[in-house]
C-alpha cells in the first residue's frame, strides 16, 4: 500500500549567507510528474516514470491512482526524486475506490482527477486539507457538468470536497475558459478522451502545455488552433473522443520554478555561483527566467547541440542554467505576463526587492486561489523583513533595492513562500525565522539540505 512520509519540523531559521556556491539538486518537474502518473494509469499497460518530483503534491496524485486500482510502486527514491513503476488495466479497469480520494494540498491533483473521474461510471469523492477546501472549484465543475458528467461541491459548488459522478460517454464540448489556468484546461481534454465528438478548449492567454505535448506523445491527435508562437496570446486546443493512451516510459525534466528560487538567490547574492542541470525550459514555463534576464540576471542557458536536448517521450526541453551576482533593475509585468509565471510571482517580488527603481506587477489575483492568498503573505513577509512592499487591489508595488533585516515570517503553510522567505534569509542580516517551514516540502522535500549546502 503505497503511503507518504510524515511531515518534517514545522519551523526554521536561515541566517546570511558568505558566499554561495555549487550545484542544488532540484524536484523532477511537479506539473509534469502529476500528469505523467495520470497518463500512465489511464493507458493499459506498464509505463516507467524516472525523476518524478517526490513532493506531497505528487505523493497525494500516485495514492489517489492506487486507490482507482492502477498498481503504482516506487522502484528507487533518493528523498527528493522518485522513479515509478506503473502498472494499468487502462481507464476502462479502473475502479470506485473504498473511501474518500485524499488530495491532500494538491490543486493539481484535485482538478485533474476531476476531468478523468467524470468520464469513469462510477461515484468518487475528492477532499483535502483545510488550505485545499478553501480553493475554488466552479471553474472545474462548469465544463465538465456540461459534457454530461454530474458534480457537486459545498458552499453552492465553489468550495471542495468534491462529488463526482461519472459518466461513461461525455458530450464533447468547445468551452472558453474565463481564468488563465493549465489544470481548467488540462481536465477538460482529459474528460474529452472519452467524450463524443472533438472536444476544444479556448485560452484568452496560453498556458503551460505539458498535458499537450504528453498526449501526443501517447499516441493522441492533438490540434493547436490557431498556430500561434509560443509566449501568449489567444490560442485554442482540440482532441477527438474515443482514442486509446499507450504506456509509455517519461523522463522528468527538473521543475523550472524549483529552480527559480536558486537563480534569484545567486542573483541577489554579492558573491554568488550556482548552476542547475536539465532545467525544463518549455517555451509556457520559462517566463521567469526571462524576466530575470530583463531584470539584468547574468543567467547563461547551456544546450547542447541545436535544436536543445528533449526528453524523447513529451518533447520537453531542457537546459543547463548558470547564474551569478547580479544588479538588478525594476521591470512591470502585467496581467498576461503574470499568467505564465504565476507560481514564481513570490519569489520574483523578492527579486524585485532587490532591484534598483520601482516594479510593478498588475493583475496577479490568481494568486489569491493558491495554497494561500499569496499576495497577501508575500507582502507581509517581505514588509516584516523591511522590503517596501504596497499592494492595490490585484496589483503588487515593489521598491527597491533595500537592505533586508532578519525577522519572523509567516508561510501561511505555503511552500512557495516558505521558500522564499528562506532565500531572503541568505542575503538578510541577522536571523529569519520561518513558521512552519515544512510546508516547503508540497513541492521541494529537500530544499533546506540544499540551502546549508550551498552556503557551505
Amino acid at each position: 500500500m503505497y503511503a507518504p512520509p510524515l511531515a518534517g519540523e514545522p519551523s526554521r531559521s536561515v541566517s546570511r549567507a558568505a558566499r554561495l556556491r555549487g550545484e542544488p539538486r532540484l524536484p523532477g518537474d511537479k506539473s509534469i510528474s502529476h500528469r505523467a502518473l495520470i497518463l500512465a494509469a489511464l493507458a493499459e499497460g506498464e509505463s516507467t516514470i524516472t525523476g518524478a518530483g517526490d513532493g506531497r503534491d505528487v505523493q497525494a496524485t500516485a495514492a489517489v491512482l492506487a486507490a482507482l486500482g492502477a498498481t503504482v510502486d516506487r522502484a528507487r527514491d533518493d528523498g527528493l526524486n522518485v522513479d515509478y513503476r506503473v502498472v494499468s488495466p487502462g481507464a476502462d479497469g479502473l475502479h470506485e475506490a473504498t473511501g474518500v480520494l485524499d488530495c491532500r494540498n494538491s490543486g493539481t491533483s484535485l482538478r485533474l482527477l476531476c476531468g478523468v473521474l467524470a468520464s469513469l461510471p462510477f461515484f468518487s469523492v475528492l477532499d483535502g486539507d483545510a488550505s485545499l477546501r478553501s480553493r475554488p472549484v466552479a471553474r472545474i465543475i462548469e465544463p465538465l457538468r456540461s459534457m454530461g458528467a454530474a458534480l457537486y461541491a459545498r458552499r453552492s459548488d465553489t468550495l471542495p470536497p468534491l462529488v463526482v459522478i461519472g459518466r461513461p460517454r461525455l458530450r464533447a464540448v468547445d468551452f472558453a475558459t474565463r481564468v488563465p489556468s493549465a489544470q481548467v484546461k488540462s481536465a477538460i481534454l482529459l474528460a474529452g478522451l472519452r467524450a463524443e465528438g472533438r472536444t476544444t478548449v479556448r485560452e484568452s492567454v496560453a498556458t503551460r502545455d505539458h498535458t499537450e505535448r504528453m498526449l501526443r506523445s501517447r499516441g493522441i491527435e492533438i490540434r493547436r488552433e490557431p498556430a500561434t508562437s509560443s509566449g501568449g496570446g489567444p490560442v485554442a486546443w482540440s482532441l477527438e473522443g474515443g482514442a486509446r493512451l499507450r504506456p509509455v516510459d517519461e523522463l522528468v525534466p527538473a521543475d523550472p520554478s524549483a529552480a527559480a528560487f536558486w537563480l534569484v538567490a545567486a542573483a541577489i547574492h554579492p558573491d554568488a555561483e550556482l548552476t542547475l542541470r536539465a532545467v525544463g525550459v518549455n517555451p509556457t514555463r520559462r517566463a521567469a527566467i526571462d524576466f530575470l534576464v530583463r531584470m539584468g540576471a547574468r543567467i547563461e542557458e547551456s544546450r547542447a547541440g541545436a535544436p536543445a536536448p528533449t526528453d524523447p517521450a513529451s518533447g520537453e526541453p531542457l537546459a543547463d542554467l548558470t547564474v551569478r551576482s547580479s544588479e538588478l533593475h525594476a521591470i512591470d509585468l502585467g496581467p498576461e505576463e503574470v499568467a505564465m509565471a504565476v507560481d514564481e510571482i513570490p519569489i520574483l517580488c523578492l527579486a524585485a526587492s532587490q532591484a534598483r527603481g520601482r516594479t510593478t506587477i498588475r493583475g496577479a489575483g490568481e494568486l489569491r486561489n493558491k495554497e494561500s492568498d499569496r499576495i497577501a503573505g508575500i507582502a507581509g513577509g517581505l514588509r516584516a523583513l523591511g522590503a517596501r512592499v504596497a499592494v492595490e487591489g490585484d496589483d503588487i508595488t515593489i521598491e527597491g533595492p533595500t537592505p533586508l533585516v532578519g525577522s519572523h515570517t509567516e508561510t501561511l503553510d505555503d511552500h512557495r513562500l516558505a521558500m522564499t522567505f528562506a532565500v531572503a534569509g541568505l542575503i538578510a542580516s541577522g536571523s529569519t525565522w520561518i513558521d512552519r517551514a515544512d510546508s516547503a516540502a508540497v513541492s521541494y522535500p529537500s530544499f533546506f539540505t540544499e540551502l546549508e549546502r550551498l552556503r557551505a
